[in-house]
């Protein structure tokens, strides 16, 4: 028992899941009844103290789209700290947003409290299905000491022992929280979980009854006497009776003191009361030692387009218009943050941990996929502008000196990285604008008459280039000018595909196409990087495709070979959107060994693509025994259906492309889903021998063991990922890239396999209640992509890293005309270079509050490494953080600077223009 006058903290609050077991306006409306009551209790109850909005602001935002009447109620509840504000926008899954994602969460969260008073200063991670290894940087970078979480640590040890628990993690529900960098946090499992003070009676014996149990259970794991109790739970109301409750425990219970406590006040006590020593806890919570059942890692396969869709949406913005715009705003254009803003935010709200990952009901979905299209069409004109701003600056003029009829057009990387690609453009020939009195058909057929679209291709050096082109014939478009009404044209439209050759990088090179019937000028190379039958071959790698589809791929700067990658398998999947479950004695179907059709479907100087079919039967779903059940909650662990005995076919078309310049495979698959209940990966087998694996992740590149903790039971050990996983030893290394896709597996078998889940097919969410998801199944047809990058290991991973960055993010084209200009026809926007190669660029954006350019890296190796920025125009370099808050200057050389970045540290740099 805790020592006399131990302090109960009872804390109020609500765990507003934003949409979940329904879909976002009946939890709209039921936020709106319970902050109605909520703000009627702290207006007739003022023993009522105070209450916390679950760490994000939306829960705000959302009640003033209905009463934006009480804004100013709102901010004085806030102002007086009866109500909280932030840290957060939204409560995220912190795994399947992007590292940038993360940081423009806390951004606005913090920008958001601020219109209403002071920011709530605690890293809120209730219910985050496993906790980021950068959390304690991140918020000490944002001001924030303190971080409470709920899952992905055990406070004890098997059957609660806390004698065991300090040969694990922790034996107290308070501990240190430290990040890869060495930065701490005091950290504050809800050992109890986040419901363990609700509904407190206020009848005395039932108050004994719960006072007994509750006390007892928190002092378990309590390393002070100041005890939590969460007075709450998910959309609960808040509790009229609470001081009613609290009165009568006081009366129960005169060696303890009762409070209606805030977050400030029981931290602050405390950190005032801790042991001289904690047990301290470094980088990732993802629950290692349980069970394994209820990580729910699984999340990351369900509804896997969700999280396609999320990938492009996450790159459009941070790694595309945000640049973008910021290079243009740095040639003179005016950062669009209001713009950006709203896109940011329409894509975060489809970011909470039930929404992103998936096990929600179907409703949920059909609306997340309209604010992807809302924040994509924003990010899109957002890109468009910037595009055509920075065009207007680049000298295209030199063109003419080829022909006066050049069309030029300019690629831009944004990846962070030098990149070579393969692009396709639709080019507009001899705009003919609809003339005063003729009719659109009249143009039309003028312009399909008076151009051609034959020609040629050259780079700004006027040296001609490979490609491939195809006349689209006449197509209709408008202009949107600035000053005047809509200008319709027909135009003909010419399709340019070819190989970029190295594009600096955060930076563009110009193109033009050369109108031309000049038969000799057309593309005549006979190069081709298909050498043999079913080999695709550039100076990087050399690719076999066997019978069965699998591929032979080796690596010519190490010599290794990897065999066998490319298997697809599938096996059933009795479980839910939460937690796959396979079913007892179920055995993996697979493609090795089965006969594939393989066809050549592009051969140019620059790509080669081969196309492959596998079809093959799998079971329709499972059988009779799961929907009853799924219908009686009978527990998946205690499932004993099986798949059915009826068999479908299921087709898979994979495209495997080799680029001239490019060391890695691509490799993209439509899946034709006719089933149910089952699951479908791909697998990769790096027969490399390692304890451990690295997986792409939020600001690092987590190690983690492939064989999990001796109290693992689950037979899966899925994990996230973000763009890449990797396996390497000495002189060996296997990289699979992706997009959107972010669950795998490393077996645990004799190959060293990355098992990378492609489809997730379920029924039903799981968890509470019998809610059934039809829509899960996810059947027709699914796309997959990734990429495979071998490499030698040891440093030598970090040059796949960033081709597998690379590979997410798409070069951007966009035509112009002939003109002079200030900005010469190649350059990069943000020249930079690290000692070692582990560092990454994550971002580059404009400060809303400055108008500084910020540039944010971070270190991928434990190493320190030297940050060199050249070709600097700006005025001076600061330190900044995570907020673009302004810090120490930073020496400028020579139009160049060099900043020292420690292992695993994140560094943010502000470019002033003074």
């Amino acid at each position: 028992m805790p020592t006399p006058k131990a302090v109960i903290h009872v804390i109020s609050h609500t765990h507003w899941d934003r949409e979940w077991y329904m879909p976002y306006e009946a939890h709209h409306a039921k936020l709106i009844q319970t902050m109605d009551n909520l703000l009627a209790i702290m207006d007739n109850d003022p023993d009522f103290k105070s209450f916390y909005l679950d760490g994000q602001t939306i829960v705000l935002e959302d009640y003033l789209q209905v009463y934006p009447e009480k804004r100013e109620k709102l901010i004085e509840l806030v102002q007086e700290g009866k109500l909280s504000a932030g840290p957060w926008y939204i409560l995220q899954d912190e795994f399947l947003t992007s590292s940038e994602a993360n940081i423009r969460n806390l951004q606005i969260g913090h920008r958001d409290s601020k219109m209403y008073g002071p920011v709530s200063k605690l890293g809120y991670f209730p219910d985050s299905f496993g906790n980021m290894g950068q959390a304690a940087q991140i918020c000490q970078q944002a001001g924030i000491e303190t971080a409470i979480f709920g899952r992905g640590v055990k406070a004890t040890g098997f059957n609660n022992s806390v004698a065991d628990a300090m040969d694990l993690e922790s034996p107290f529900s308070e501990m240190v929280w430290e990040s890869p960098d060495g930065t701490q946090v005091l950290g504050i499992l809800f050992a109890n979980w986040y419901n363990n003070g609700m509904e407190i009676p206020e009848e005395p014996a039932a108050a004994r009854k719960f006072w007994d149990n509750a006390i007892a259970n928190a002092s378990r794991y309590a390393s002070t006497p100041h005890l939590l109790f969460m007075n709450g739970c998910d959309h609960q109301p808040a509790q009229a009776n609470l001081s009613a409750a609290l009165r009568t425990a006081r009366e129960l219970y005169p060696d303890y003191e009762f409070i209606h406590s805030n977050y400030d006040d029981y931290i602050r006590a405390v950190k005032a009361s801790l042991p001289e020593t904690l047990s301290t806890i470094r980088g990732e919570l993802r629950g290692q030692r349980t069970d394994g059942w209820y990580s729910l890692v699984n999340t990351a396969s369900s509804r896997i387009y969700i999280k396609q869709l999320n990938q492009e949406n996450q790159t459009m913005l941070e790694k595309i218009a945000e640049p973008l715009a910021a290079f243009a705003h740095a040639n003179g254009r005016p950062y669009p943050h209001g713009l950006l803003n709203y896109a940011w935010k329409t894509l975060m709200q489809n970011h909470p941990h039930d929404s992103i990952c998936g096990c929600s009901v179907d409703e949920v979905y059909h609306e997340m996929k309209t604010r992807f299209e809302k924040s994509k069409g924003v990010a899109a004109a957002v890109i468009a502008d910037s595009l055509t701003h920075l065009n207007e600056q680049i000298h295209t003029a030199g063109f003419a000196s080829v022909s006066a009829d050049s069309v030029p057009f300019v690629v831009y990387g944004t990846s962070g990285y030098a990149q070579s690609g393969v692009v396709t453009v639709e080019l507009e020939l001899s705009r003919r604008y609809f003339r005063a009195g003729e009719h659109p058909t009249t143009t039309a057929r003028l312009v399909s008459e008076q151009t051609t679209a034959d020609g040629y291709l050259v780079n700004h050096f006027g040296e001609k280039l490979d490609y491939n082109a195809a006349d689209l014939g006449v197509r209709f478009g408008y202009d949107l000018p600035d000053d005047k009404f809509r200008q319709p044209y027909f135009a003909r439209v010419v399709s340019v595909t070819f190989e970029t050759g190295k594009l600096p990088a955060m930076g563009y090179a110009a193109y033009a196409w050369v109108p031309s019937a000049d038969a000799a000028a057309a593309n005549s190379s006979q190069a081709s990087l298909i050498t043999q039958p079913n080999t695709l071959e550039n100076d990087y790698v050399r690719v076999v495709i066997d019978g069965d589809g699998t591929l032979t791929v080796t690596d010519k700067s190490s010599g290794q070979t990897y065999a066998d990658l490319g298997v697809y398998e599938n096996v059933g999947d009795i479980g839910n959107e939460y937690i796959f479950k396979q079913p007892n004695e179920d055995m993996a179907i697979t493609t090795k060994g089965l006969s594939a059709g393989i066809a050549v479907v592009e051969d140019t100087p620059y790509r080669a693509t081969f196309e492959i079919t596998h079809t093959f039967d799998i079971p329709e779903s499972a059988d009779e025994r799961l929907p009853q059940e799924i219908a009686t909650m009978v527990s998946f662990l205690d499932r004993q259906a099986q798949r059915s005995g009826k068999l479908v076919p299921m087709t898979i078309v994979t495209r495997v492309s080799l680029s001239r310049s490019e060391p890695g495979v691509r490799v993209r698959a439509v899946i034709d889903n006719p089933a149910k209940d089952q699951r479908l990966r791909v697998l990769f087998p790096s027969d490399i021998t390692a304890a451990s694996h690295f997986a792409d992740s939020i600001f690092e590149v987590a190690e983690r063991a492939t064989v999990p903790q001796p109290e693992w039971v689950n037979p899966s050990n899925c994990q996230h990922q973000s763009a890449f996983v990797d396996v390497h030893e000495a002189g060996r290394g296997l990289t699979i890239a992706n997009k959107g896709l972010n669950e795998y597996e490393v077996l645990r078998d004799e190959r060293g396999t990355i098992a990378v889940t492609i489809l997730r097919s379920t029924g039903e969410l799981g968890d509470w209640g019998v809610f059934l998801t039809p829509e899960a199944q996810c059947l027709g047809q699914n796309v997959a992509e990734w990429m495979i990058l071998p490499h030698s290991g040891g440093d030598a991973r970090f040059a796949a890293y960033q081709q597998a960055y690379g590979f997410q993010v798409p070069l951007q084209v966009c035509q112009t005309d002939l003109h002079e200009g200030s900005l010469p026809a190649e350059q990069s926007f943000l020249t930079w270079n690290g000692t070692g190669s582990g560092l990454a660029l994550s971002n580059v954006k404009v400060n809303e509050d400055r108008g500084d350019i910020i540039a944010r890296w971070y270190n991928l190796s434990g190493e320190p490494a030297e940050l060199s920025v050249s070709g600097i125009e700006c005025g001076s370099l600061y330190e900044s953080t995570v907020l673009e808050d302004a810090g120490a200057a930073i020496p400028v050389s020579g139009g160049s600077a060099s900043v020292p970045i420690a292992g695993h540290k994140i560094v943010s740099i502000g470019l002033s223009s003074v």
